[in-house]
Order: C-alpha cells, then structure tokens, then sequence
C-alpha cells in the first residue's frame, strides 16, 4: 500500500493519542485497556470523519469541486465535521438530515451536532425516515450540477473506498505506535455502523499482516447486514489502495447485541458507559456510536468473552457533541 499516491488534504497533527485507561482496567479487574484518541482529530471537536475527509476532500479539490453535499441522521458527527473542513476549504456544505429517530425533543433536533452545523453555514434539507438517503444527496448533487454548480457527493459517514482510506491509514499509525510503545495488542474495537471505519482498519491491519483482528460493536444493523456491507466496503478498498490477495471474510466480525431499540436511541448500557469513562477517566464518548461500543466492550468482558489477560485497544470515534442532544435522558440516568 502506498497510500501518497491519491489526493489528500492535512486536517490534523498525527498520531492521535494511545493512552491506557489505568482505571478503568483496574475497575473492570482486567483485561488491560487502551484507547486510541480519534476524538482528538481537532477539527470542530473531532472525531472519525475527519480522518476520512482528509482523502474525500482530496478528491473533491483535484476534480475541482466548489460545493459538497452529504447526508446523515438529525445529529450526525459526520455531517458537524463535513460542515466545518468544508468552510475551512472555502466550499459550501449541503446536508440532508434524516428523521431517523421520531422525537420532538428540542434537544435532539436543535442542539448538540445541528447547532454546529448551522453555525458552520451548512445549508441543511430534512428528509423523513426511511428512505435511501445516499440516493438522496446524489440526486441532491444532480439537481446543483443541473444548475452549474461543481459538486462533489460525499456519502454518509464518508464510508466509501476513498474515505476508508482515513483507517487504513489510522492502521498503519496503530501499529507504528504499538511497535514503538513495545505494545503488543490482542484485539482492536470500535463502533461500526456506515461501514468505512471498521473496514479501512481491517484493510490496513490485513495489509501489514499484523494479526490484529477487529471487532465492531454494531449500532444500526443486525449481524449479518452489518458484516455483509463492512465485508464488501472492505474488498473495495483493497483492490483500490493494492493489498494483495484480498480480504479474508473471516476478518470481517460485528457484534449487534447492543443496539437497542434502534439506531440513536439510548439504551441503559450506553448510559453506564459514558457515565464511567466520565467518571474513571475523564473522557467524553457519544451516545450513539462510542457509548455504545464501549458499553458491548463492557459487557463482552464482564462475561469472559474478552479475557482478563488481553491487551485490547478501543478506537474512541468521538461524537461528545452529541450529548447535548441527549440532555434530558443522560438527566435521568444521572438521577439529575
């Protein structure tokens, strides 16, 4: 993989932190827990998009694009962070929310991640749940090239094969990390939910043949759709950044038992989590994505299924800004 051969932009210094959470493994009695910092990818509170828009908006300056649209739910980190790399690159942002939960809850639909993207002057349109929303914002991009405009379709979560390029290369700094750290990890896990994070990382980590297998903590889809879309997204980018030989299907592995009622509603688990890295380490997940992950991590070693003895690495993909939307819940799981 030789990854300077396609377009990129600089968004922020690298390598984002690897810390171990002392406490926290120290109060779950093991395994030995570190956490690789995405949330502190800088721009506009950070997180995973960012990585990912380094090589989309790459792409989008050399075919000379002036304006962008994407697509996500009604609190999407995805859409905050396109928002704000967009205006810094002196291109306009459009944005299609999706209904995706029903809630009038002002929080949710006014504060939080929309508060950011209207204050980074992103056009915003709502569509209503349910409909396929990537076919949404490229016909969005149709209609604004029929009108003159040079617009480049981002999709959401930035989960194609030029966005996961971000975690291919995210794996490559784990590992150059890790050796230099003397760290030798057992199993990296995340949240999965687009796709782009959890199958750049397994590209990237097959591409070095580093045995670290990757486990994604679903937060949408049931198993095996969650597999199926990181699988073939993973086949995808190996082809198009040159790893030989593909992607083995077994390396391909999601855990969706912790979705709850659906994608963005909160589950008491998720609650526990925040409320415990708040607590133990003073970080900050979200609730839709990390909180989740994190509380399946949780759970996953409180019944042995990761072991006592393991070395594991979660990716923090950040998304704290989406707490504010979530005020009133966390409020009561808080007893506040």
């Amino acid at each position: 993989m030789h990854l300077a051969r396609f377009p990129r932009v600089r968004l922020f210094p690298t390598p984002t932190p690897l810390e171990k959470l002392e406490n926290l493994s120290r109060h779950l009695g093991g395994p030995e827990i570190w956490i690789k910092r995405d949330d502190c990818t800088v721009v506009a509170t950070g997180g995973n998009k960012v990585r990912k828009l380094e090589w989309l908006i790459g792409e989008a300056q050399a075919q000379g694009a002036t304006h962008i649209v994407t697509q996500g739910a009604v609190q999407s980190n995805h859409v905050r962070q396109t928002a704000a790399v967009v205006r810094r690159f002196g291109m306009h942002c459009t944005a299609l929310l999706e209904h995706r939960i029903e809630t009038n809850d002002r929080d949710y639909l006014n504060s939080g991640n929309v508060l950011l993207d209207k204050l980074f002057d992103c056009a915003i349109e709502y569509r209503p749940s349910g409909l396929d929303m990537n076919a949404e914002a490229e016909k969005k991009g149709a209609e604004m090239r029929a009108q003159g405009l040079s617009t480049y379709v981002i999709p959401g979560g930035g989960s194609n094969k030029v966005g996961a390029l971000g975690y291919v290369s995210c794996a490559q700094e784990l590992v150059q990390q890790a050796d230099e750290m003397g760290l030798v990890i057992d199993r990296l896990v995340t949240a999965t939910g687009s796709a782009g994070t959890h199958a750049g990382l397994v590209v990237g980590l097959q591409g070095m043949n580093s045995g670290i297998p990757v486990l994604g903590i679903g937060v949408r889809q049931p198993k095996d759709r969650q597999e199926a879309n990181v699988f073939r997204l993973a086949e995808e980018t190996a082809e198009y950044c040159g790893v030989k030989g593909g992607i083995p299907r077994e390396s391909v592995e999601a855990n969706c038992d912790y979705i709850g009622g659906g994608y963005g509603i909160p589950t008491d688990g998720m609650a526990e989590a925040v409320q415990m890295m708040a607590r133990q380490e003073g970080i900050l997940l979200d609730p839709v994505y990390s909180g989740k992950a994190m509380a399946g991590m949780i759970d996953l070693i409180r019944k042995g299924v990761i072991g006592k003895q393991e070395t594991v690495v979660f990716l923090h993909t950040g998304g704290a800004v989406g707490l504010f939307g979530y005020t009133g819940y966390l409020e009561g799981a808080m007893g506040g």
